[in-house]
């Protein structure tokens, strides 16, 4: 099966574009979760339990597992293990390096952890993700339009008249000959996310920004999805993960994530049917 299909079927059959981001912070856990022998792990069980039903993927930020050194890492593998194989799993990673780092890179999160996908950063340019794109089976997100403030300062500088992100769209249509590569789009620039979907009407797009940010749902499910209002990843990570501190952390999650489930659904009649 190739990263396209198993994104069509994950949005399928889940009836989901939601992705819930697995990025746990262990001091912002519930503190009863301390006397575990692994509580990020035990968290992230507790979550994907009262989740996995309900969205199409799940993103691990990995800067929250390389933290904990050693422990993180073996966390990462045994989220990995409880995640249902027909869920997307997306290594949030931003990886971008010389051709032949990238390569380890590749092994490390396809072939090691078992990754479905990876973020990459393009910046170096196409030899530095040539290696994450050589398998169909496995997605790539490239960097375009992120959604933090800073994203101003290097990807809105026009050359050539065009915007730096949109030389990056260009650039990931280009490239994409095996049919395996996605978009980070953030949800904080509807406008553009809006222009984006226009120039690759195809492609998958990863979108963060929702929720903590301040990203727009409707926006982005009405100008992220293509026109049969799929291939947009709705990610949402804080709102859901931390909604509550006590005992209950994962049904109030679970509650959350139903809240938006069913608002994306509406958004999805309301803009294609």
């Amino acid at each position: 099966m190739t990263f396209l299909q198993k994104l069509q079927a994950a949005q399928k059959n889940q009836d989901a574009l939601l992705c819930i981001g697995l990025d746990v912070d262990e001091q912002k856990i519930p503190s009863h979760l301390s006397t575990s022998p692994s509580p990020v792990l035990e968290f992230n069980k507790r979550i994907i339990e009262a989740t996995y039903d309900l969205i199409c993927a799940y993103k691990l930020n990995l800067a929250f597992y390389e933290s904990l050194g050693e422990q993180g890492w073996r966390t990462v593998q045994q989220t990995l293990s409880l995640i249902p194989k027909d869920v997307l799993t997306i290594g949030d990673g931003k990886r971008g390096d010389i051709g032949n780092t990238s390569e380890h890179y590749v092994k490390v999160l396809f072939s090691d952890f078992g990754f479905d996908a990876a973020t990459v950063n393009p910046y170096m340019g196409f030899d530095s993700v040539e290696p994450f794109i050589l398998d169909s089976a496995k997605g790539v997100f490239v960097l375009a339009l992120t959604s933090n403030p800073g994203s101003k300062d290097f990807q809105r500088v026009k050359v050539a008249g065009r915007p730096i992100y949109e030389k990056v769209v260009i650039a990931a249509k280009k490239w994409n000959t095996n049919g395996n590569i996605g978009l980070v789009v953030g949800a904080t620039h509807p406008k553009e996310l809006k222009s984006i979907r226009k120039i690759a009407p195809d492609l998958p797009l990863l979108i963060p920004g929702v929720g903590k940010q301040g990203g727009d749902l409707k926006s982005s499910v009405g100008f992220g999805c293509d026109k049969k209002g799929r291939m947009a990843i709705i990610n949402v990570g804080r709102s859901i993960i931390y909604a509550s501190s006590a005992n209950d952390f994962a049904s109030v999650a679970r509650r959350e994530a139903i809240k938006l489930r069913d608002q994306i659904r509406r958004h999805q009649e309301e803009f294609f049917g």
